[in-house]
């Protein structure tokens, strides 16, 4: 199957995947873009002057590097992952489930008292 714009798998970008038809459509372009902050996305030149990246400071808001105008709609990283291969390219929906870090507690910390989960019962001193 031939990707839109009429490449074939060795014609693919390092960082695209052979998306399959109803992902293609209206997806956006295939080649490099400028974003609104002068950037270029798409060409892989991540050190680019003109990203906020390179101007950061304790004064820089975070959310000046979020949505859609940092993404390329063809070729991200992100892509190569199994779970966006296997949904763009194969249409196998992710599984859901609790979110888990293989290293890291992400559950929210409790401080109960052992007590309240291991219950001790009272000792009587009545026959």
């Amino acid at each position: 199957m031939k990707p839109a714009g009429g490449a074939d798998d060795s014609e693919l970008d390092p960082f695209e995947i052979e998306f399959r038809a109803e992902f293609r459509d209206n997806r956006g372009p295939r080649e490099p873009f400028v974003n609104a902050h002068g950037v270029v996305i798409g060409d892989h030149d991540y050190a680019s002057a003109q990203s906020p990246l390179e101007q950061w400071s304790k004064n820089t808001d975070p959310s000046v590097m979020a949505g859609e105008q940092w993404v390329h709609p063809y070729k991200d990283i992100g892509f190569l992952t199994k779970e966006n291969k296997d949904l763009f390219e194969r249409g196998i929906a992710p599984s859901s489930g609790l979110f888990m870090h293989p290293t890291h507690s992400t559950s929210i910390p409790l401080e109960l008292d052992d007590d309240e989960y291991f219950p001790v019962p009272e000792v009587l001193d009545e026959p």
